[in-house]
């Protein structure tokens, strides 16, 4: 039975005609419950926003008072971050420290280092943390969560049907992809939204599977929601040919703006955790004093606050407001995530970007009113360029505002300030906002998969029972012998005292007894001293590598010596406690019974170097 269920394993993970029909399934069915998974995530928002604002939206109307607690006054909105946090800190601080924060670094680090592997539970509690942050006037997105959550349940159903590793980061991206369409109602953006900035990598078969799963989710996004885009936008013009050198100038404008963004994101949150001395799951309640602070001070900030960015983009506010809102909305979302929250900054991004573009293009507009057009175009494109130079990711910048406008014309005009945001960002800053959280871990998405795992996996993981050491003191003839009997192609050399010295190769042997065979049959009495008459001579002392050495410093050692294998030191670097090969690192990074296959059949191939034969004795 067992042996039938590994032959079925290997034709479900190579056989291609099974996997792109059981991949397209699983997209699918991946699909439905992203979107299933929106409608309840927006409904859990809707329903804590009413019961701790008493109204639908809290950003709109200014201070007034909450209708189920009207004696509080409008200071309910200092109380409500507080009663949130008591709630959702020890909900994430018990049952997954993975949903705090703005979500998409979490996936990404489960895609580059844990093969897509997330834990079930991630859903559920980042879906109740999120809203209640969100509910209670944390201001963050719901996309962050929603992208998390979707990545979560795709990771679930690959492990419960057993998805080879290759495949199971795929499934990730069908559920970032799904949180994005039903979310936005744009499944094109959440298609590259996934391959830009979940996989980093487009191929044929992520593509059509993404897609699948992206549509999916968007029809019953739809169904629930209707097909009108979440927001009333403008519609997009331009009066004169001169203004894409406007918008070119908003393009680069936006790209300092947006690692400011990052920037002042991390800063806060490393206050943060500089300032905090007590239990984590307190962290919310009490950094929720800060939030309702700025939220008495601008209580647009509570929550997502789509309705003040409608506004925004409708030339609905004075320069100086605009001025006040880009910066409000920066200090209100890195304190909600510095004390704990669990929210994303893809909204707060289009936020900042919508306010960006609205204050230049109100300057621009009182300059030149006759050849300038509305504020509207350039919030609208705003919006993208910010969101590129946060993210970098300018194919779902330019996407997703397409989608959202659907109007042709914004494509020129948005397309330069996104290319242009997006060359400003990388020129000022390496990481972007969901790439920085990851590079203060020590993890490079830079580097391939291959290279990231060899630096997780220490060498003693690889490392086998090190050979006989001999004496640096050993004739050539004995050596000779010794590497003759022994299926290394190198030994350790240890002295007098048995301290470790260095390695000895059979290649090096050969080398000096073919030129003493040679020099003998030239020169009969050859000089004294000139050539080698102990292996002490002959040694090599490689790189060192130790216990704690990773995997991929192991290898680059080995790679840079002539030889095959190479012992591992104790701290000391005077004993060897073991030997790493060829063989022993392919083993332990490939646990299989195909690399095990592989090892076993041929360790005489890969001990020793192309051409290398053992010193007969």
């Amino acid at each position: 039975m067992r042996s039938a269920s590994v032959r079925w394993a290997a034709i479900r993970d190579t056989d291609p005609r099974w996997a792109g029909a059981g991949l397209a399934a699983l997209a699918v069915i991946i699909g439905v419950g992203v979107g299933l998974g929106a409608v309840a995530f927006r409904w859990l928002i809707k329903t804590f926003t009413e019961v701790f604002c008493g109204r639908a939206d809290c950003s709109v109307g200014g201070r007034l008072p909450n209708p189920h607690l009207p004696g509080l006054g409008f200071w309910f909105l200092l109380v409500a971050p507080v009663l949130g946090g008591l709630i959702y800190g020890p909900l994430i601080n018990r049952f997954a420290r993975e949903a705090r924060g703005h979500g998409v670094p979490e996936v990404m680090y489960a895609v580059a280092e844990r093969d897509g592997r997330i834990p079930p539970r991630v859903s559920a509690v980042k879906s109740l943390a999120s809203a209640l942050c969100i509910g209670t006037g944390g201001s963050v997105g719901r996309e962050g969560p929603i992208v998390q959550i979707g990545a979560a349940l795709g990771s679930t159903l690959g492990q419960l049907v057993r998805v080879a590793d290759s495949r199971l980061p795929i499934l990730v991206a069908c559920g970032a992809a799904g949180g994005i369409a039903a979310t936005f109602n744009a499944p094109i953006a959440g298609v590259f939204f996934a391959l830009e900035v979940i996989l980093r990598s487009f191929t044929a078969e992520a593509f059509g599977v993404v897609v699948l799963s992206a549509v999916t989710a968007s029809i019953i996004g739809r169904a629930a929601f209707g097909t009108a885009p979440f927001l009333t936008l403008p519609v997009f013009e331009i009066r004169h040919g001169g203004e894409y050198l406007l918008f070119i100038g908003l393009g680069a404008l936006a790209g300092v703006v947006g690692v400011l963004f990052t920037r002042l994101l991390y800063l806060i949150e490393d206050l943060c955790d500089w300032a905090w001395r007590w239990p984590e799951w307190l962290r919310p309640a009490v950094g929720g004093l800060l939030l309702g602070g700025v939220l008495l001070a601008l209580p647009q900030m509570y929550g997502v606050g789509y309705p003040v960015l409608e506004r925004t983009v409708h030339g609905g506010y004075a320069l100086w407001f605009l001025l006040i809102l880009i910066v409000g909305k920066i200090l209100a979302t890195s304190l909600t995530i510095g004390i704990g929250g669990s929210g994303g900054v893809f909204a707060p991004s289009l936020f900042i970007g919508a306010a960006t573009g609205a204050a230049f293009g109100t300057l621009a507009h009182d300059l030149a009113p006759t050849f300038v057009a509305p504020v509207g175009a350039y919030a609208l494109v705003g919006m993208g360029a910010v969101f590129a130079g946060a993210a970098r990711a300018p194919i779902t910048a330019v996407l997703i505002l397409f989608e959202l406008t659907g109007e042709y014309t914004i494509i020129l005009p948005l397309m330069s300030a996104v290319v242009i945001a997006t060359l400003v960002s990388r020129l000022l800053s390496h990481d972007t906002v969901y790439t920085l959280k990851l590079t203060r871990r020590g993890i490079d998405l830079t580097a391939s998969h291959e290279a990231r795992r060899l630096r997780a996996i220490p060498a003693t993981r690889a490392m086998r029972p090190a050979p006989p050491a001999i004496a640096a003191s050993t004739s050539l003839t004995l050596a000779a012998e010794a590497l003759a009997r022994s299926p290394h192609g190198a030994l350790p050399l240890t002295d007098d005292q048995d301290r470790y010295q260095g390695i000895i190769t059979a290649r090096a042997i050969a080398t000096a007894l073919d030129s003493i065979v040679s020099d003998s049959e030239a020169v009969p009495d050859p000089t004294p001293g000139t050539l080698p008459r102990t292996v002490g001579e002959l040694c090599v002392l490689p790189p060192y590598v130790g216990a704690a050495t990773s995997l991929a410093a192991a290898l680059h050692a080995l790679t840079s010596v002539d030889s095959r294998c190479l012992p591992i030191l104790d701290d000391s670097g005077e004993k060897a406690i073991g030997w790493i090969t060829p063989q022993s690192i392919l083993a332990a990074v490939y646990p299989s019974s195909r690399a095990s296959a592989f090892t076993t059949a041929a360790p005489s191939v890969m001990s020793q170097p192309p051409g290398e034969s053992r010193v007969p004795s």
